[in-house]
């Protein structure tokens, strides 16, 4: 039987070469990393088991190469965080990213070889499904937008044709995706594209090959592609990919005029009006990709779905990563009903996780969930210590549109809710503040005085 494979990243090297030698006598393949730029090139290289990985090093810090791994899509194994100076907040932080546990130095050798084992346990348990199994599951919700969205879906589903998933950050496009896969009854793979190779230069190469070996959508066979952050693609990997669509068939040197195999779904960040008045796809694409267009809605438009997505992540951390379930009160889903939820499905995921992990026993209470938004929305910022908005990480136009989002519905609130109030305060003519208004998501009569 063959012995897992594990990364270690620590820059400290006698605690690196101590941990690969226990590693080793227990039989595990062990390789090491002493920073974040060789720990990535390594997980790159050969997809491990399992990663023990240190927060603090010198270049990339733990963290923040835990969250591009996991945002890549890429984050298929299970991640034990180590550091010798955490605190509770990066913990949740760490769990957040999709990291298993948290050990702390000096390291209890009896305490990481039973995580690893456990972790490892548990990775081998969640890949014997395919991906696209473990999270597909119908949209949740019984607004009406939630009710046309699936029955869409199921007729999207049962055609041929590429489909184009728009929605905000957060609102859950890739499990659609993997859902709409599921319904078609294809059982050749779903496979999500990564999205940092996608943005790069090397994105043609990566989708159709480089004359030697195939691409990812001819590697894909009669399988089922999404391809996340369509807007993200430069403008010549888009025409790139809609001469692909439209003639059906690739083109590469090594593999000939080959016929188009694979299914497409596409994720669009904002919605396919944004994306036409901003030219961030080119009309050829979105002709091709735009036949069959679902539209996932925003979590603050639809309020009264929020307990029953509450109580399905509630119920699903505690069978999955086996936290403790709680109840939660109904005082503290009125208050969940009229948050704004910048985040979408995420952030309610996000809280409901930390609620989980930093909570006490018994119900919910509404105090619990009303001061974990607060924290959320202004953490405590120690002194010395620069932090970045959130909105930093996003590309130029998302961090834009969030913070025209937030200043705009502040604003709007101040106003009562009326637009003639806001056109003065903000100094924008009517006509083009409700075009902005509807283009950012923002219904003035929901957003009201409250």
């Amino acid at each position: 039987m063959t012995q897992a494979s594990i990364l270690v990243v620590d820059d400290e090297q006698d605690i690196r070469a101590l941990v690969c030698e226990i590693l080793e006598d227990e039989g595990y393949q062990v390789r090491s990393a002493e920073d974040g730029e060789s720990a990535r090139q390594a997980f790159s290289a050969h997809a491990p088991d399992l990663v023990l990985l240190d927060i603090w090093m010198p270049d990339i810090d733990g963290i923040s190469l835990l969250k591009e791994w996991s945002e890549s899509g890429r984050l298929n194994c299970p991640v034990v965080m180590i550091s010798g100076h955490g605190t509770l907040e990066t913990a949740v932080e760490a769990t957040r990213l999709g990291a298993h546990d948290f050990v702390q130095k000096p390291l209890s050798l009896a305490k990481l070889l039973a995580t690893v084992k456990q972790a490892l346990n548990a990775g081998a348990t969640s890949q014997q499904q395919p991906a696209a199994i473990r999270v597909a599951r119908a949209p949740l919700g019984n607004s009406s937008d939630m009710q046309l969205l699936r029955r869409a879906g199921q007729q999207a589903a049962a055609s041929s044709g590429a489909i184009l998933i728009s929605g905000e950050h957060g609102t859950g496009k890739e499990a659609l995706a993997a859902w709409l896969h599921e319904q078609s009854g294809n059982r050749a793979g779903f496979h999500v594209l990564d999205r940092t190779r996608l943005a790069g230069n090397d994105a043609a190469n990566y989708l159709l090959g480089d004359g030697e070996s195939a691409g990812a959508l001819e590697a894909a066979g009669t399988g089922t592609v999404y391809l996340p952050e369509l807007q993200d693609l430069t403008v010549d990997t888009q025409k790139l990919l809609a001469a692909v669509l439209e003639a059906g068939r690739f083109t590469s040197v090594a593999h000939g005029n080959q016929p188009l195999a694979c299914r497409l779904i596409a994720g669009l960040s904002g919605t396919l009006e944004q994306a036409a008045e901003d030219a961030r796809v080119i009309p050829t694409l979105m002709l091709q990709l735009g036949g069959l267009p679902l539209h996932l809605p925003a979590l603050r438009d639809r309020p009264q779905d929020i307990p029953e997505l509450a109580n399905h992540y509630l119920e699903r951390l505690s069978a999955d990563e086996g936290m403790s379930y709680r109840l939660i009160a109904t005082a503290a889903l009125n208050r969940m009903r009229n948050h704004d939820w910048p985040g979408n499905e995420r952030e309610l995921e996000n809280l409901m996780k930390r609620l989980l992990v930093l909570g006490a026993e018994g119900e919910i209470s509404v105090d619990e969930v009303d001061e974990l938004l607060r924290q959320a929305g202004s953490e405590a910022i120690p002194a010395g210590v620069t932090v970045r908005p959130s909105s930093f990480d996003l590309p130029l136009r998302e961090a834009r549109e969030a913070f025209e989002r937030d200043y705009l519905t502040y604003q709007l609130r101040k106003a009562g809710g009326s637009v003639g109030k806001l056109s003065s305060a903000v100094g924008m003519e009517r006509t083009h503040l409700y075009r902005k208004l509807r283009s950012l998501g923002i219904d003035p009569k929901k957003v009201g005085g409250g």
